[in-house]
């Protein structure tokens, strides 16, 4: 198993540049960058062709631009701005050879707007992926919807994710599979089968606080083996599905970025190693 970094472990803390620098220092294969911020800032003072020339030049490797939000259910206007954002992200893609985009489901308003039919929602996504798959298709670029395991994100389980991307039936278009999101709203293993194994594209792995269902938060975010999530029930599942690709740790936990980064992806690291060891997978 390859291991990935997701920048949103040190969102508050560190640039992307020094995600770079310490990621390469500790070992890892792959970092998820963060398009809607810590690469704009990264941009401000260095081109694309500076990060290309990293990747070039260094072990690590982008896996993600992470991540394209909200694409679902929004105004006319709202969804071209979208269209147009998602066209941008292609052409870093493309520069600096990075294969997936993550996309995130919208949040809805329940106190103004009232609970949306999940019909509906599926339709939108249905119908914007499909545009998206035509636009990422000449790049070579794929599509990882990542459901939000919170009550009011649109797509909250890997269920109606996984229903999404059957019906849409692009070679392109998969899932972020994340073991917080999967156990926020109580997303079931019996959903999780041999015909959705070519569609997860990436994993991420985490753990929580010990919280109810349909009360957790990102914030509630701990170190891998540090919570309460069945790490080895979903190791096991992944196993079985002879999912072997990468492992991206992916934190937001407040306490976390009041750490010195370099200590933060040092310690991701080694707590993610030691579930992976744990339960049979090694860093290859």
């Amino acid at each position: 198993m390859k291991l990935a970094f997701n920048e949103g472990t040190t969102w508050e803390s560190a640039s992307l540049q020094q995600n770079l620098e310490y990621c390469e220092k500790h070992g890892y294969d792959y970092i998820e960058i963060r398009a809607i911020d810590q690469l704009i800032d990264y941009l401000k003072e260095n081109t694309l062709d500076d990060l290309k020339e990293y990747f070039d030049s260094h072990k690590i490797k982008p896996l993600s631009l992470n991540a394209l939000c909200f694409f679902n259910n929004r105004t006319k206007e709202d969804e071209e701005k979208i269209i147009e954002e998602f066209k941008d992200y292609l052409e870093i893609c493309k520069k600096i050879n990075c294969e997936y985009i993550a996309v995130v489901p919208s949040n809805i308003d329940v106190t103004e707007k009232g609970k949306t039919l999940t019909e509906e929602v599926n339709a939108s996504c249905v119908r914007v992926l499909t545009q998206l798959s035509d636009l990422a298709e000449p790049y070579g670029v794929k599509i990882a919807l990542e459901f939000i395991g919170i009550p009011e994100n649109t797509v909250n389980t890997f269920g109606q994710a996984y229903s999404i991307v059957k019906e849409i039936d692009r070679d392109n278009v998969g899932l972020v599979y994340d073991t917080f999101q999967f156990t926020g709203m109580g997303s079931r293993f019996e959903d999780v089968t041999e015909e959705t194994a070519e569609k997860i594209f990436i994993f991420h792995i985490n753990d929580v606080d010990g919280f109810p269902v349909g009360q957790m938060r990102d914030t509630d975010r701990v170190w891998p083996g540090h919570g309460v999530i069945d790490l080895e029930a979903h190791l096991n599942k992944l196993k079985e599905l002879n999912y072997d690709f990468v492992a991206s740790v992916e934190l937001f936990r407040p306490e976390y970025y009041q750490m010195d980064p370099e200590e933060v992806i040092k310690k991701a690291k080694e707590t993610t190693l030691e579930v992976l060891e744990k339960y049979n997978y090694s860093h290859a």
